[in-house]
């Protein structure tokens, strides 16, 4: 018995999945929250003294994880759906409900990139500043219009290897 699976794995290896940056960006960025919250945490313990920039660190990290997120679940198919609508309407009604949704999120995230472009360009020239550090507030927003490019480029990826393998 023991030799017939080692047979079977032999000639079928397990599939390995793709390296995906988002994945690494993600663990990275949950790994630098945990970290800035569990120091601020023993630090106010301490010393009754909380660290004004982890808030904004930590922030700015959540924001990074939301969109490498929204990237991945895409890239997986794990965006948001009915399933029970999915299910019921056929396979013509889940080809206009997937291209429902491909509409849909490119429209969302092109309106991320050009109105997070225009907010960070207008926080540049106003020389905003975020309260906790004084830092430009541009170096966290010129974030929101990058990440939002790419998650289009995934979503753009999706969708084209959908229309290959139809072929």
């Amino acid at each position: 018995m023991e030799q017939e699976n080692a047979n079977e794995t032999e000639e079928n290896p397990p599939e390995k999945q793709p390296f995906r940056i988002e994945e690494a960006i993600g663990a990275l960025a949950m790994g630098l929250i945990c970290l800035i919250s569990i120091l601020n945490v023993i630090v106010r313990y301490a010393t009754n003294v909380s660290f004004a920039f982890t808030e904004e660190y930590s922030v700015f990290l959540l924001v990074i994880v939301t969109f490498v997120g929204a990237g991945l679940a895409y890239t997986n198919n794990g965006h948001i759906c009915i399933s029970i609508l999915v299910n019921k309407v056929g396979r013509e009604g889940q080809i206009f409900l997937n291209s429902l949704a491909f509409i849909s999120s490119v429209t969302m995230f092109a309106l991320l990139v050009y109105y997070g472009s225009d907010l960070a360009i207008d926080e540049y020239l106003f020389e905003e500043t975020s309260p906790a550090l004084g830092y430009p507030t541009w170096i966290y927003t010129m974030w929101l219009p990058l990440l939002s490019l790419a998650v289009l480029f995934r979503i753009f990826q999706v969708q084209w290897n959908e229309l290959r393998k139809k072929k």
